[in-house]
């Protein structure tokens, strides 16, 4: 069943928004020669050691990703209130990094929360192309 979305007087299908990481990645390359006229191209081992790293926040707490998404993020993960985060790597969930407005709300959110900052395109991209390297 197709799902409709009436837009400023225009009828668009959901799957017209559907965007694949690679498209994401595309964006966030723009962005980040933009942010940096030296922007080489993205890391997946930069983006691992991104995930991974553990931070120690303004308020003394530590932090990383992998404190609520796992140190596999193909596994389910737990937020603090103990909800349910699906797996954050597309071979696990292949809904992930398909709704750019989704993606841009979530590193919104957790970037603040475990950096104190805003992530810059070349850390989204390092995340993403991270994310979608894993098998």
């Amino acid at each position: 069943m197709n799902k409709w979305l009436l837009i400023t007087g225009c009828v668009a299908s959901f799957s017209a928004f559907a965007a694949a990481p690679q498209e994401l990645l595309r964006q966030y390359e723009a962005q980040a020669r933009q942010e940096n006229a030296a922007f080489a191209g993205f890391s997946a081992a930069r983006g691992a050691t991104f995930f991974k790293t553990e931070r120690t926040r303004s308020d003394g707490q530590t932090a990383s990703c992998a404190t609520c998404h796992t140190a596999d993020p193909r596994n389910p993960g737990r937020t603090r209130a103990n909800k349910v985060i699906e797996p954050l790597a597309p071979v696990a969930n292949p809904l992930r990094f398909t709704d750019p407005a989704k993606v841009e709300k979530w590193f919104g959110r957790n970037c603040k929360d475990v950096l104190e900052r805003a992530c810059t395109a070349q850390e989204k991209g390092d995340f993403i192309q991270y994310l979608i390297d894993l098998k």
